[in-house]
């Protein structure tokens, strides 16, 4: 006999902050064949940025004689790095999520650790039980994605899965990929005394990006690691001799793939459940719903947008919907704004200049760190925050920045879409602390020309 549920959640990624008070009275299974905590905490957001920081320092230390400061790196001790992370603090943690919900702290939930697959409507095979639920929430997030010559190639690889905990530091690494996970892994190589040699498919890095933070940024990246371009894996011999699309060959002692990720829908028989796709992607409607009654998806598993951040709005979202069937809320997916982790650092919202452009008439300006104060105390060369609005009616339309701490200016600007202000507004009718780097978003505003 199957055992039966109130509420089956797959994934315990952003998925496991679902049960709460509100669902204390429903009988729960957690199905996860992994490590508590998903992709972000054990082996993407979380840990990548830890490495990002110890990177950040690597590079600050290296330029520090534009300061009067001389200082030169020693030595990268690269086991206690690992350690720092995963030792003292991503495992514990993720060992700590599983023991809490396997514990008496919340009775009503199961925790089953195999694979799921569907067997028939809101039914599913999980190792060698069969359970059923009410409702379902698949939000089994994604795996990297795997040139096929690479996989056929029988050599061995690492992707972001086990990179970070790979034994020693290699004295060359070919990445290959050319998004926000080979950009950061780049620098973080790169900036801890690996050769670095990155092989980006087409002509372009980080496409997608604004055409002026695409450009700024491959030029920075030339002058810190090998790039590339139109270059392709073609195949890759014993030794990591790798066969390039050019007809060249090259040798490597570690091989990084990060050439996308592939959501994780294809692997649970969904078919048997009613469960339809779109593309590679679970299809669901703007609640989180399904093609099949009572089952919803979230995250990279069905979302336009692998982010962490949007999986957990996702989750706020079809965890109200479950409670509330009466009062459906979107999956929030307006504004979104993203993050690379990489050196220059990058942090985008909104519609880029060309994107703008075919619908507005537009009002653009290019403010460098340069030109406020905090920018010369950083020396700061080269790095910029873009803004586009509408001249009609002074709505931001897109923020774009490449530099230090972009991910953390964005914010402001965030607020700003979000809450529909007037960039005019935002820029004369509140203080912005002298001379404090965030000047150079109120310098942008004052900037644009309406």
């Amino acid at each position: 006999m199957a055992q039966h549920y109130d509420i089956i959640i797959i994934g315990t990624g952003s998925g496991n902050s679902i049960p709460g008070p509100e669902f204390d009275d429903k009988s729960i299974a957690i199905v996860e064949k992994g490590v508590f905590g998903g992709t972000c905490l054990n082996v993407g957001c979380i840990p990548t940025k830890m490495y990002v920081y110890a990177a950040d320092i690597a590079r600050e230390i290296g330029d520090s004689a534009k300061f009067g400061i001389n200082s030169t790196l020693e030595s990268v001790d690269w086991p206690s790095i690992v350690s720092r992370v995963f030792d003292r603090r991503i495992d514990p943690i993720a060992a700590g999520g599983e023991a809490y919900r396997r514990g008496p702290e919340t009775p009503n939930i199961d925790v089953y650790a195999e694979h799921a697959t569907f067997v028939g409507p809101r039914t599913l095979k999980v190792g060698d039980a069969e359970i059923t639920g009410d409702s379902i929430i698949i939000a089994t997030g994604s795996r990297p994605s795997i040139p096929p010559a690479i996989e056929s190639s029988g050599v061995r690889f690492y992707t972001n899965e086990d990179i970070m905990r790979m034994p020693s530091l290699p004295q060359h690494m070919t990445i290959v990929g050319a998004g926000f996970i080979a950009c950061e892994f780049a620098h973080v190589f790169s900036a801890l005394g690996v050769k670095v040699t990155q092989l980006v498919r087409s002509e372009r890095m980080l496409r997608g990006l604004d055409d002026d933070i695409a450009t700024a940024f491959a030029q920075a990246a030339e002058t810190q690691w090998e790039v590339r371009y139109n270059t392709e894996v073609m195949g890759a011999t014993d030794g990591l001799q790798l066969e390039l699309s050019d007809g060249s060959t090259l040798e490597t002692d570690v091989l990084l793939v990060a050439t996308g990720r592939t959501p994780n829908g294809d692997l649970m028989d969904l078919e048997k459940a009613g469960i339809d796709m779109d593309g590679s992607s679970i299809k669901v409607d703007e609640f989180g719903r399904t093609t099949a009654d009572g089952v919803w998806a979230l995250g990279d598993v069905s979302s336009p947008y692998l982010l962490k951040h949007v999986a957990n709005a996702e989750m706020r979202a079809v965890k109200h919907n479950i409670a509330h069937p009466e009062d459906l809320q979107p999956m929030p997916h307006d504004l979104v704004p993203a993050a690379v982790f990489s050196s220059p650092q990058i942090a985008y919202v909104g519609l880029t200049e060309a994107q703008a452009r075919e619908k507005y008439d537009v009002t653009v300006k290019i403010q460098n760190y340069s030109d406020v104060a905090y920018g010369w105390a950083m020396e700061d060369s080269g790095h910029f925050a873009k803004l586009i609005a509408d001249k009609a009616t002074g709505r931001l339309l897109g923020a774009h920045i490449i530099g230090p701490q972009a991910s953390t200016l964005i914010q402001q600007l965030i607020t700003v879409m979000a809450f529909d202000l007037d960039c005019r507004d935002v820029a004369t009718k509140q203080y912005w602390i002298h001379p404090a780097l965030p000047e150079l978003i109120e310098n942008a505003l004052l900037g644009l020309e309406f």
